[in-house]
């Protein structure tokens, strides 16, 4: 069986061009992800690496779309290779079942993580021309009551409530909550 995957990182994004590449290549199932590709933490990734089997073919617009490091890419190759499922990427022309197309799957797996590193290097770069130029603050602070904060932590301490009820009646989540107890002393 031909079988699809297609990735968009945002929901703004439209995998209607990858859709198109599917249709034209005959793909008899098609899983759609609107996740980011940094980990194989994806639904729909997941259910295509359950469902497919042996005599099965993988494609994908581009490997950036199944994995965005080196690591996950060769990691679901071999994991689809055990399976006997081959793996096509369209826009690299590569093909595992020859030496080539898995040499080359590395080297366009290598390069996929170096844009993402790249992409993510630009970012805090902009991010810190941005906040030298006064443009750029981060996020607002969460507005705590800090008296009720004390209150349900002392709560919570003491073990009359969980952290999770203390964390609802605040309206905060894990990170910020734990990052103000720590911020408190508390």
């Amino acid at each position: 069986m031909r079988v699809g995957y297609v990735r968009c990182s945002t929901i703004e994004q439209n995998e209607a061009r990858q859709l198109k590449m599917m249709e034209e290549q005959n793909a008899e199932k098609v899983f759609t992800d609107k996740a980011s590709g940094k980990n194989t933490d994806r639904a729909a990734f997941k259910e295509m690496m359950s469902f497919v089997r042996a005599g099965d073919i993988v494609i994908v617009e581009s490997i950036s779309r199944i994995a965005r490091n080196t690591r996950d890419l060769l990691s679901i190759v071999s994991e689809l290779t055990e399976k006997s499922v081959e793996f096509v990427s369209l826009k690299e022309n590569i093909d595992t079942t020859t030496p080539q197309g898995r040499f080359m799957l590395t080297v366009f797996g290598a390069l996929a993580e170096l844009e993402r590193e790249n992409i993510l290097e630009r970012q805090r770069e902009g991010i810190e021309i941005a906040k030298s130029e006064g443009k750029y603050k981060g996020r607002k602070p969460v507005d705590i009551n800090e008296e009720e904060f004390k209150v349900l932590c002392g709560k919570w301490r003491a073990g009359e409530i969980t952290a999770t009820a203390a964390m609802k009646e605040l309206n905060l989540k894990p990170n910020t909550f734990y990052r103000r107890v720590k911020e408190m002393g508390l």
